[in-house]
């Protein structure tokens, strides 16, 4: 089976809804900003590897002191996290025999510069001693065979002081390339002293799995966090931690809220109903569209937020929505950089950008985007390294 970490359709519905109407806000769209992009080749060349970890994706970025909005720095830590990840053995330019896919892992970079020796990686292994996810599901909800694809998290430095992640419960239903489906919603909850050899795991099904009208799940929570406390150097925090959650065909943006405080206590938390908040989650709005089941919101010298994402899901472009606020309006879409050029082959594909604020210059936002194949192993077989993020970085003027 190609298992392939996309969690998207091939084909995407356009929304036609009143979403499209509200994108129109003035300071929003391409004329009110001005930047440049350019590829960021250390970035992209530091998960270019031969031994062990070679390739994977996902990857969310995860400062384990909590200070989301706030450089790195030389003696900062963070954590990135990936989904389907492959290990094994890449010898003159061939992907050598003995290899494996897991569905997790981690790394952990010392200091925020693309330093291979400050980066290890890291998964788990069985008694057998064979290569395995960082995470297995192991809720009162899983089934056989179910495994964890990662979302966001953050360290919830204003509440209890651990790591959270979100965890979507996979399960594949067939072995084509879009076998699979997310069947629920997991919170990983973790002490980040402990990154990355997680020895103190606890998880817990969420009810932030979303549903249509006949039972079928149609998206989930966690796509992207945002941290809005004084400790993670929100501008003018209004101390809540903002979730952002993907749903339907047209990928449509939904937005929850709660405090540090009651993070695991999901009857407080609110979600946003197109007017306020409300503690009916069945009440979503969707605030925007045609984004990426993975994301990132980063707030600008400005003081406005902008959204990076794959438009469409899994188009050849990045793309950009700005806002004055967490909840949008959201701007219209602003194309940030064409991926095309590394579409070499028609198997090729490309998802999921997101930005990296925190491994960020001032000014600037480094930004990643995952490359995959539609013919996965058999691609791999030739292009061995093709499976890894690769990496942008946007200079606003």
């Amino acid at each position: 089976m190609i298992s392939l970490k996309l969690k998207i359709s091939v084909f995407l519905m356009v929304c036609t809804t009143s979403v499209m109407a509200q994108q129109q806000d003035a300071g929003l769209d391409e004329q009110s900003v001005k930047f440049t992009v350019e590829a960021d080749t250390a970035w992209s060349s530091l998960l270019k590897r031969t031994h062990g970890w070679f390739g994977g994706d996902g990857i969310y970025t995860i400062p384990l002191n909590g200070a989301e909005a706030r450089p790195a720095g030389n003696n900062g830590k963070t954590l990135f996290i990936f989904s389907d990840t492959m290990i094994g053995e890449v010898k003159d330019g061939t992907m050598q025999p003995g290899y494996k896919m897991i569905h997790n892992s981690l790394a952990l970079l010392k200091g925020g510069k693309p330093d291979e020796t400050q980066m290890s990686f890291y998964w788990e292994k069985t008694k057998n001693g064979e290569d395995e996810s960082s995470f297995s599901p192991a809720t009162p909800q899983t089934k056989k065979g179910d495994y964890y694809w990662l979302g966001d998290g953050f360290v919830n430095t204003e509440g209890n002081g651990l790591l959270y992640i979100f965890g979507y419960r996979m399960h594949n239903v067939s072995d084509e390339a879009f076998g699979f489906r997310e069947i629920g919603n997991t919170l990983l909850r973790l002490k980040p002293n402990e990154a990355p050899n997680f020895k103190t795991v606890k998880q817990m099904d969420s009810p932030l799995y979303l549903k249509d009208e006949q039972g079928n799940g149609v998206g989930s929570f966690g796509a992207g966090i945002y941290a809005n406390t004084k400790s993670a150097g929100a501008k003018d925090p209004d101390g809540y931690i903002y979730v952002y959650g993907v749903r339907d065909w047209a990928k449509n943006l939904v937005l929850a809220r709660v405090l540090p405080k009651d993070f695991e206590t999901y009857s407080q938390w609110q979600f946003w109903d197109g007017k306020g908040w409300s503690a009916n989650m069945g009440k979503l709005a969707n605030i925007t569209n045609r984004v990426s089941n993975e994301l990132s919101i980063t707030q600008l010298a400005d003081g406005r937020y902008a959204m990076i994402f794959q438009v469409d899901a899994m188009s050849t472009n990045i793309g950009m929505r700005l806002a004055n606020k967490l909840t949008g309006p959201w701007g219209p879409v602003i194309k940030i950089w064409d991926c095309k050029p590394d579409l070499i082959k028609s198997t090729f594909v490309v998802y999921n950008a997101k930005a990296h604020p925190t491994l960020s210059g001032k000014n600037e936002l480094l930004i990643s985007y995952n490359i995959n194949s539609l013919d996965f192993i058999n691609d791999l077989k030739i292009h061995p390294q093709l499976y890894r993020p690769r990496f942008i970085r946007l200079k606003f003027e």
